[in-house]
């Protein structure tokens, strides 16, 4: 599953399949300026992680194409293009990535026309898309040694191929056990209120792939492990910080603390340009509050009654000291964090930038 985010040459745009709308129907969100990326990021119409990443990208380029036809300075006026797509979220680390990675390479360009910079930056952009799918699909090669046939996987939120450019994550290290491992395995995917990521995306794209896939409750977690129902648990993640703390969908540390009172081992599944070494633990990563619309509402009928107040905290961190291992494109790190992960980018201090390499298969 790859075509739910697409380049166009002949519209000169980003179509997006339109994530709020599955899985009852299939609608396609056209980008073509700086306001229509961030409207898609703020919204969801794209979510997950690197998903964000490749949008911000193609991001840039289409800021770039809409200064040309601006007035004043086009330097001035693409800085601050740069600078609303780089705050449309604060929690994915991969829409800042993207957005520094094209600042870096203006500023190595040097003193260039912007159609210049705008070929070089769309080029970019498609490898981005391109090396994604590579580091998801090395996820799932890693991930494999970690699934034993038969397994039972839990998953919280969307971690799949419509959260990354394709295959993904999460459910990168399903397809990885299938592809292979050539095992047998299937999903348990929680629901993952407010917004039913896993009730509506990650049921949606297993079931269209045939990969057997049951739905629970979020607030089922603990019983379906005490019955001995989840063999593992992996998860994506929107952040890891530089002690191997993962920022993930809110759930996500309830899941890993019943894992552990349980047994299961916790996995969490990210390319490694979602580890933010710069930010020292998950307590010091932002944590987005959204519309409290998203909880008082399903679709136009409200809940709870008017007046009363909710939380709608989209992330939580889970400590490393939860976590059995890492899962990223170059191999599974292990505790202590801090040192595996420093390490890695010791080895790959390029991150994504030579992803093309990693294909073993």
């Amino acid at each position: 599953m790859t075509e739910h985010i697409q380049y166009s040459a002949e519209k000169d745009a980003l179509i997006l399949l339109d994530q709020r709308y599955l899985p009852n129907r299939e609608d396609w969100f056209e980008c073509k300026t700086t306001d229509d990326i961030c409207f898609a990021l703020v919204v969801m119409v794209v979510r997950g992680a690197p998903a964000i990443g490749v949008t911000a990208a193609y991001g840039c380029y289409l800021a770039g194409r809409e200064v040309q036809g601006m007035d004043g300075d086009w330097k001035d006026n693409l800085e601050k293009k740069l600078d609303q797509i780089h705050d449309a979220r604060p929690t994915a680390v991969n829409l800042r990535w993207a957005v520094r990675e094209m600042r870096r390479i203006w500023k190595e360009a040097g003193d260039v026309s912007l159609e210049e910079l705008l070929n070089t930056w769309l080029e970019r952009a498609k490898q981005i898309h391109v090396d994604d799918i590579t580091m998801c699909e090395a996820i799932g090669y890693y991930g494999n040694e970690v699934i034993e046939d038969g397994d039972t996987i839990m998953t919280h939120c969307n971690a799949g191929a419509l959260a990354t450019a394709g295959y993904g994550t999460a459910l990168g290290v399903v397809r990885g056990a299938i592809d292979f491992g050539k095992k047998k395995v299937s999903v348990i995917a929680n629901e993952t209120r407010p917004f039913l990521q896993g009730a509506r995306l990650t049921a949606y794209e297993l079931h269209k792939d045939g990969i057997p896939v049951k739905v629970a409750c979020d607030n089922a977690c603990a019983l379906l492990m005490k019955r001995g129902l989840v063999d593992k648990v992996v998860v994506g993640a929107d952040r890891i910080t530089a002690n191997g703390d993962a920022v993930n969908k809110i759930g996500t540390f309830g899941v890993a603390v019943l894992a552990e009172r349980f047994g299961v081992p916790f996995y969490v599944a990210a390319p490694q340009y979602t580890i933010d070494t710069e930010t020292p633990t998950g307590d010091d990563v932002p944590i987005e509050d959204r519309d409290p619309k998203e909880v008082t509402h399903i679709g136009d009928h409200r809940i709870p009654p008017e007046g009363v107040e909710v939380y709608n905290l989209a992330f939580d961190p889970t400590p490393n000291e939860l976590i059995a291992g890492i899962i990223t494109e170059r191999g599974i790190l292990r505790p202590p964090y801090s040192e595996s992960i420093k390490e890695l980018f010791e080895k790959y201090p390029n991150g994504c930038e030579d992803a093309q390499a990693l294909k073993k298969w």
